[in-house]
């Protein structure tokens, strides 16, 4: 068994970027999933480019691995533009904004990934290049100090962000256009595995690709990525066709189970119900209990284990369903009966 095998590590592995790249669709037609958004954005894409003009400021948000990325580039091909990419953290000092905004031509798109994390000062600069297309820059110190007004191309600004809730108000208020991308169901992925196998030439039976997509927890990043390790024990473990049965083998040599957990995320329910009685319990607890950081479990493990109704939060902590207890294969303990024979 692969004990240390994380779903959310493994989607990220740089080793795999050119595949990403690959794999990634260029156009709308070639997007799957995410309708309602995508037939909107297609229409504003298609007004933009007839009119000349730069596309309205689009803030894409939702659950990480579920396309911000992509439709961020495919804006800029369907524009026919160019696109500069960077994110949040990395833009510390308003020079480094105005270096980027002042090298792009009319119309072309800057896609800032994790937008909630730039810092204040970065963002006030953001505001009038957003407007009015031009920055003031600040130079010198002191009585010499002067401002330089810089005018800009007009430009588009894609941003995207796991935590829209963590935007101000002043930056959310100067997106025109404000999509949020939806988790995806196991047919929509299905699809999604198929095309990918058949972009990378891997034999893929359909019932294997719908065992691959239903547990992938709704997420086209983590598909992409257990399709590469499933097409591994194909290779090895198998004659290279990926198939429902080296489907299951991988999958459960993997420790992801049928509901899409991985062994963090049962590790989480398992110290819940056997180590603190179901709860209510803190969260700082419970990641001490399994040796993770307080903050990873609330942003990065708990948002699906609430999904998917195994666990809730309450005002006096957190708590397991009785899905949970299902799941385990274990008993609530309200059904042994109580202290005074109920």
């Amino acid at each position: 068994m692969i004990e240390d095998f994380d779903l959310r590590k493994e989607a990220e592995q740089p080793s795999d970027g050119e595949v990403d790249r690959v794999l990634r669709p260029a156009r709308f037609d070639d997007f799957t999933g995410q309708r309602a958004a995508l037939e909107n954005l297609g229409v504003f894409v298609q007004a933009a480019t007839n009119r000349g003009e730069a596309l309205d400021h689009t803030l894409l948000h939702g659950p990480p691995g579920l396309g911000k990325t992509t439709l961020a580039n495919i804006i800029a091909n369907e524009l026919g533009v160019s696109i500069r990419t960077t994110s949040g953290p990395v833009l510390d000092k308003p020079g480094d904004l105005a270096g980027l905004l002042t090298n792009l031509e009319k119309n072309d798109v800057l896609f800032i990934d994790e937008i909630h994390r730039l810092s204040p000062v970065v963002e006030e600069y953001l505001y009038s290049a957003m407007e009015d297309y031009r920055i003031d820059l600040v130079i010198d110190a002191g009585p010499n100090a002067r401002t330089v007004q810089i005018e800009l191309n007009p430009f588009t600004l894609v941003g995207a962000t796991t935590r829209s809730g963590l935007l101000t108000a002043p930056l959310r208020a100067r997106f025109g256009i404000n999509l949020r991308l939806q988790y995806y169901d196991a047919k929509t992925l299905t699809d999604i595995v198929e095309r990918s196998a058949g972009i990378l030439h891997m034999p893929i039976e359909h019932a294997a690709a719908y065992e691959i997509a239903s547990r992938s927890r709704g997420t086209p990043r983590i598909a992409n990525a257990l399709l590469r390790r499933v097409r591994d024990f194909a290779e090895i473990k198998g004659d290279g066709t990926i198939d429902q049965k080296i489907t299951e083998f991988a999958l459960d040599a993997l420790n992801v189970d049928r509901k899409g957990l991985d062994e963090m995320d049962n590790r989480i329910l398992t110290a819940l119900i056997d180590k603190f009685g179901g709860g209510p319990v803190g969260a700082s607890t419970i990641a001490t209990a399994i040796g993770e950081n307080p903050g990873t479990l609330e942003e990065v493990y708990e948002p699906y284990l609430i999904q998917e109704g195994l666990l809730v939060r309450t005002p006096r902590g957190r708590q397991a369903t009785a899905a949970a207890y299902a799941h385990l294969g274990r008993t609530p303990q309200g059904e042994h009966g109580t202290l005074f024979g109920g």
